[in-house]
């Protein structure tokens, strides 16, 4: 059964106007497997658009806050845009409630490892992009980038 995502949206602030977009961002590929769900439908694809959207949504919030050095946005870009960071949004938005994981995953509670949270996250902003596009990123990332 499909979690209720009411709370998810509340927490990014944007309700997805095609929810399979974020069912399949939330889709592990462990879980994929066990359920005989396509891998196309997973999130290492939505995750690596995310990571680029971010950047793109950073760094142009950087650029329009008068930033002009090179070296200085891209020292900015990166305490903004890394692990630790996604993964203590991802932990509080507690995007793990949302998202399918395999058997072997929820029995490790593999969403406790940085790396795995942060992925979670960005497939979410991909998917957050495939939907709305540059704007809701931002809009997004305005609300839960900033705590």
């Amino acid at each position: 059964m499909a979690p209720d995502l009411t709370k998810l949206y509340e927490a990014i602030g944007y309700t997805f106007t095609c929810e399979a977009l974020l069912h399949n961002a939330l889709t592990r590929v462990a879980y994929a497997g066990e359920n005989s769900i396509p891998k196309k439908n997973t999130m290492d694809r939505f995750a690596v658009l995310g990571d680029a959207a971010l950047d793109t949504v950073i760094i142009k919030s950087l650029l329009e806050a008068g930033e002009d050095d090179k070296g200085e946005i891209t020292a900015k870009k990166i305490s903004l845009v890394n692990m630790s960071v996604f993964r203590a949004i991802a932990e509080s938005i507690h995007l793990s409630e949302y998202v399918y994981w395999g058997r072997g995953e929820e029995k490790t509670r593999i969403w406790e490892n940085g790396r795995v949270a942060a992925e979670c996250l960005e497939a979410v902003m991909g998917a957050v992009y495939l939907d709305g596009g540059m704007d809701a990123v931002k809009t997004v990332w305005d609300k839960i980038g900033r705590k």
